[in-house]
């Protein structure tokens, strides 16, 4: 295990970057996708199943972690990587996504967060030293700063408002991570909405508290397309070069082309689990819904050519019978088909970026994906 936690550009085409991130658990090859494994799980599947997809790390959760089975007792189980049998890198968001999805239930100050609990309404508390305190327990990789992420569109008040508390809280997080094991990194948020002034405010802000890394956060959050990637190309344009770029929550496999060619390094979304549990794969041919009749006697496999053997072995008529049925392994099987063909995407781009093909592999891409699936006349 590496004792210090680096990052290292390999190969740059344009603004895309081909890099590696070493920390404590090994390394992540970059452009990477994280999947979400929110409850020290991604849904359905085993940390063996994760890695079998591809994926060099995965996220876990600061609030719901927090809450259940305890971060404490998640320490003295030997902490987060031997809880869940993930003996690779691991990042942890801090919680401040619930900030903003989980508002009914929160008051918030300058002080912190205080969370009635989803589940049995007690009254819990995070603040900025806390959240590091959990991360740190958890045996986190990569720990995150507690922000307040907000819905677009807002005012520009309260993107202000909250821009400035994020970097309060910023400070404070990185003066509690001082007493982090060797080989932890803490990465920053830029906050700011949909206002590249307020954004650009948050970045240099950061850069002077200085961080491992810096995530752009509070996208994907309703705001059209194109208004997240304006923000994205402005921002990574005055981020570190020598620092990995995390943009969070993205998001669709035509977002991460789109983010990787403006400079992000990482990523993490609930889409392709989520998706897949609800009859959706995601494949070289765009998204296809197994829920549709006219895959029940479709004897093809979703990719003849996926890198992934699941992909490759069962029909879609049986896949479609799954969904169909209400099976758990319907779920559990297009869960995984989705997060290969996220980490399938990510390959192509680290490939391409190498042989500055980048431009080409998008619109290659984009045609299989405007193709579509259906079988040739």
């Amino acid at each position: 295990m590496a004792d210090a936690f680096a990052f290292r550009l390999i190969a740059t085409d344009g603004a895309a970057r081909r890099g590696e991130i070493v920390t404590p658990h090994g390394a992540v090859r970059t452009p990477a996708f994280m999947p979400v494994g929110t409850q020290a799980t991604v849904k359905g599947l085993s940390s063996d199943e994760v890695r079998k997809t591809g994926a060099d790390t995965l996220l876990g959760n600061t609030y719901h972690l927090m809450l259940r089975p305890g971060a404490e007792r998640i320490a003295a189980l030997g902490g987060l990587h031997a809880f869940m049998n993930w003996p690779r890198p691991i990042l942890t968001d801090s919680g401040g996504f619930q900030v903003m999805s989980l508002s009914e239930l929160r008051k918030i100050d300058d002080k912190g967060v205080t969370f009635r609990s989803h589940i049995d309404g007690a009254m819990v508390e995070l603040s900025p030293e806390r959240a590091i305190e959990i991360q740190t327990l958890l045996g986190a990789d990569i720990a995150m700063q507690l922000d307040e992420c907000i819905k677009l569109p807002n005012t520009q008040f309260e993107l202000e408002r909250a821009m400035r508390r994020s970097l309060n809280w910023a400070e404070r997080c990185k003066l509690a991570f001082e007493h982090a094991p060797l080989g932890r990194a803490l990465f920053g948020i830029v906050q700011g909405g949909d206002d590249i002034a307020l954004r650009e405010q948050s970045a240099k802000a950061l850069i002077d508290i200085g961080f491992h890394g810096y995530a752009i956060g509070g996208l994907a959050v309703g705001e059209p397309q194109e208004v997240m990637l304006k923000v994205v190309e402005e921002i990574t344009s005055i981020l570190p070069i020598g620092c990995p770029r995390y943009l969070m929550g993205v998001g669709t496999p035509d977002d991460l082309i789109e983010a990787v060619a403006r400079g992000i390094d990482m990523f993490d979304c609930v889409m392709p689990t989520r998706n897949g549990r609800h009859g959706m794969a995601f494949t070289r041919f765009g998204p296809v819904n197994l829920a549709n009749a006219r895959h029940r006697d479709d004897p093809r496999s979703l990719d003849e050519q996926s890198p992934h053997e699941t992909a490759r072995t069962y029909s879609r008529a049986y896949l479609h019978h799954l969904v169909r049925v209400n099976e758990m392994l319907g779920a559990i099987l297009l869960s995984t088909i989705n997060l290969a063909y996220y980490q399938e995407l990510m390959a192509g781009m680290r490939e391409a970026i190498e042989r500055v093909r980048l431009t080409d592999f998008r619109a290659q891409a984009r045609e299989g994906w405007a193709r579509g699936d259906l079988p040739p006349l």
